[in-house]
Parts: C-alpha cells; sequence; structure tokens
C-alpha cells in the first residue's frame, strides 16, 4: 500500500477547501448559478480572513476548492445514481437535503478521482463537513455512503495485510 503524507499545513487548507466546495456545490444545486460563476463568486468576492460560514478562508487551497467544485458538477448525474443506491426505496435524490447531497457530491468526486487522497481520509472529512452542519444522522450517511463507495473503488486500500487487522487510521 502506498503512503500518503501531506503536511499538517497542505492538510488544514485541503479542508477548508472542502468546506468551501460543499458551500459552492450547495449554491450551485440551488439553481442559480452555473459552477463556474459560483467559483469565481467564491474566489472574488466571498474570500475573508476567518473561516465563518458562508465562504472561503484566504488560505484555504484554491485550486483543490476549484478542482472539487467543477468535477463533482461535471459528474453530478452520475454521483447521484451513486446516491441513490444508498437511498431507501421510499426516498430519491431529489427529496434528500441540498446540502447534504453536496457534501456527498464532493466525496464521491474525490474518492473517485483523487486517488492521492487516501479514503479513509476523504471519508473522514466529509464525515466532519456534515457534522458542522446537520446534529442528526446525516454524518452516518454521509459516512456510510462514502465507506461502501470507497471499498468498491479502492478495494486495496481496505485489505488487511495477512495475519494483522487493519489499523483504524488507515497507517
Amino acid at each position: 500500500m502506498a503512503t500518503h503524507k501531506v503536511s499538517d499545513d497542505l492538510a488544514r487548507r485541503r479542508g477548508l477547501a472542502r468546506v468551501a466546495a460543499v458551500q459552492a456545490l450547495f449554491q450551485w444545486l440551488q439553481g442559480d448559478d452555473e459552477p463556474r460563476e459560483v467559483v469565481t463568486q467564491f474566489l472574488r468576492f466571498r474570500s475573508r480572513e476567518d473561516d465563518g460560514e458562508g465562504g472561503m478562508p484566504r488560505d484555504a487551497d484554491r485550486s483543490f476548492f476549484q478542482e472539487i467544485v467543477a468535477g463533482a458538477s461535471k459528474r453530478g448525474e452520475d454521483y447521484d445514481k451513486t446516491i441513490a443506491e444508498n437511498l431507501r426505496d421510499t426516498w430519491t435524490v431529489e427529496r434528500i437535503d441540498k446540502l447534504l447531497r453536496a457534501i456527498l457530491l464532493a466525496g464521491i468526486y474525490e474518492l473517485e478521482r483523487r486517488g492521492d487522497v487516501p479514503a479513509r481520509v476523504v471519508i473522514t472529512q466529509y464525515v466532519d463537513v456534515a457534522r458542522q452542519f446537520f446534529s442528526g444522522g446525516e454524518p452516518a450517511f454521509v459516512n456510510v455512503t462514502l465507506d461502501r463507495l470507497a471499498r468498491r473503488l479502492r478495494p486495496m486500500e481496505f485489505e488487511a495485510p495477512v495475519g494483522k487487522a487493519a489499523a483504524p487510521d488507515g497507517g
């Protein structure tokens, strides 16, 4: 298994970018603006010093933010099918909260396209994002959905070495 090590600063900057990407995807799902317009708004007008709700901190990894928003929005219809596979029979993607959907779109994008980021890190990061916005069962739903997908897309990352159990932190 390949080792993945990023600096604490890069990890923090990517974490900030993930939250902003989810907010941007939520804005896109609201239907008011195209993804490119939303990215421009975040980069030009919604960047700020603090890391409160509603924008993007200035030290967030901007290229990572742009990549997630562009990639997740471009593949949104395909990712919606993946989300639908994890819903109860009586639910549709359109029924789930748009913010929850934005979290899942971003997480699915990273699992599918960012092999340099360990699957367990992706899952943990988006569960943490969900916890910032939800206090009910939504973080658990994010965890289950992304975990199922990660095990399908990246089975090697979840195989335990012979005679050893996998470490809970992936390392």
